[in-house]
Formats: C-alpha cells, sequence, structure tokens
C-alpha cells in the first residue's frame, strides 16, 4: 500500500470524514481513488483502539487514510503522532507544533504531514499558536512565507488553513496560496467548504500554481440523519476538481 495520496492529475486530493468503513469505501469509489478518507482520534478511547479500527479503514482503500485531530483538537496532537507511527497512513493532520514530533515518529518522508494555521484577519499574516499551549495564549502572528519555511524546517508538507468560514477570509487565502507556489509547499483549505464554494475555492489555488492541493469538505456533505459522507456529493465534487484543471 502506497504512503502517496492519489491526487487527480498529480493536483488535487479531496479530503472528507468517513464515518464507517463502509462509507469510506463507498466515497473511495465516488472519487474514483482521489481522496484521503478523515477518521478522527478524539473518537477513540486508547491509542490501541485507534490503531486496531484506522488499520480496516486502511485494508479498505489502499491506504487513503487520514488521521484526524477532531474538530481541529490541539489535545488530540500527541495521539495522532503516536498512532500515525504505527498506522504509516497517506495524511496526517497537526496543529502547527505538532508536526516535527509526527514526522519523526513516522520516520519517513512520503506521508502527508499538515500544519495547522489560522486567519487573522491580516492578509500575509497568519497565528501559528495552534498547539495545546499556545493556543491558549495570545496569537502567534507571523507572515505566511515564515510559517512556511518553519514548516519545511520541521518536516511539515502542507498548510492547512483553517477555520476559513469559505470565503469569508478570501484575500488572505489567495495570499497563502500564493506564498505555497512560491516556496514549493502544498495547500488545504479547510473550514466552511460546501458545494457551492468549493469550485472557487479550489480554482484559487490551482491559478495560483499551488503543486499540490487538498481540500477539506466535511460538515456541509455529511447526511444528518446517517452521520455519513454523502457518495454522490463526493462525485459532484470530483466532477469540480476536474473542472479546474481545464480552466
Amino acid at each position: 500500500m502506497t504512503l502517496t495520496p492519489n491526487y487527480l492529475e498529480d493536483r488535487i486530493c479531496l479530503n472528507v470524514l468517513a464515518n464507517s468503513v463502509e462509507n469510506a469505501k463507498n466515497c473511495y469509489e465516488a472519487a474514483e481513488g482521489h481522496i484521503v478518507l478523515g477518521v478522527l482520534s478524539k473518537n477513540y478511547p486508547t491509542d490501541a483502539a485507534a490503531i486496531e479500527d484506522m488499520k480496516k479503514y486502511a485494508a479498505e482503500t489502499n491506504n487513503a487514510l487520514s488521521v484526524g485531530l477532531g474538530a481541529g483538537d490541539p489535545n488530540q496532537s500527541q495521539m495522532v503522532s503516536r498512532i500515525s507511527k504505527d498506522l504509516q497512513p497517506q495524511h496526517v493532520n497537526q496543529v502547527f507544533t505538532g508536526v516535527g514530533t509526527s514526522r519523526a515518529l513516522l520516520g519517513q518522508n512520503d506521508t502527508i504531514v499538515n500544519g495547522l494555521v489560522s486567519p487573522t484577519g491580516k492578509v500575509g499574516i497568519v497565528n501559528i499558536a495552534t498547539g495545546p499551549l499556545s493556543s491558549q495564549a495570545p496569537a502567534g502572528e507571523v507572515t505566511i512565507e515564515t510559517a512556511i519555511r518553519l514548516l519545511q524546517d520541521m518536516g511539515g508538507s502542507s498548510i492547512k488553513f483553517f477555520p476559513m468560514k469559505g470565503l469569508a477570509h478570501i484575500e488572505e487565502y489567495k495570499a497563502v496560496a500564493a506564498a505555497c507556489a512560491k516556496y514549493d509547499f502544498y495547500l488545504e483549505p479547510t473550514g466552511g467548504i460546501d458545494l457551492e464554494n468549493f469550485e472557487e475555492i479550489v480554482q484559487i489555488a490551482v491559478d495560483a500554481g499551488v503543486k499540490k492541493i487538498i481540500p477539506h469538505v466535511y460538515s456541509s456533505i455529511i447526511d444528518s440523519a446517517t452521520g455519513d459522507t454523502k457518495p454522490e456529493d463526493v462525485k459532484t465534487l470530483l466532477g469540480m476538481m476536474k473542472n479546474t484543471l481545464t480552466k
């Protein structure tokens, strides 16, 4: 099983939540494999329970597993690093300060490890104080360029820009995309992305020249009755991904 996500045209890979192994399989097929399936560490009482269950997701989706925190909860950072060491997934979600630990424990450079940075309301400036303790302190505001270089120092693969609140921070997002393209870094737009704004958000990153883009689409495509991510919506998003690469 490969450690590298299966990007559409080597550019875009969708990230959605999987409610069960069956749901993961259905979404994987709907996305024609161009997807990583998020399973949240917060949902498990122990490392062992998480590892045992997440291995089932990996086995059924050619290892397209994305180990999640749980609503960006910084207190899950250490657990994510520990279980990822055993799981060797394609994708790991991390707060900014957890990136170095995850990369070191993974012991390889193929798995995508993102670092969470947040909008500040200032174009070109992001908040990197997203860790368990630092998130309780005043914002750590640095330029997006410095944030990228710090993440590269720690072995990170990508910026997870969260919470975007859809298009609320579009000018900040454009600056992040431009910096990711300039410094050969991947980009993961996250938060408030839905079927209405998805294509525009991905198109911005494509047009900026970002090498690899992993958009996260979560609650907006989840069936409230079952908790499952809707495969039909995943198929729609795949069509939009294809559209962005033809313009």
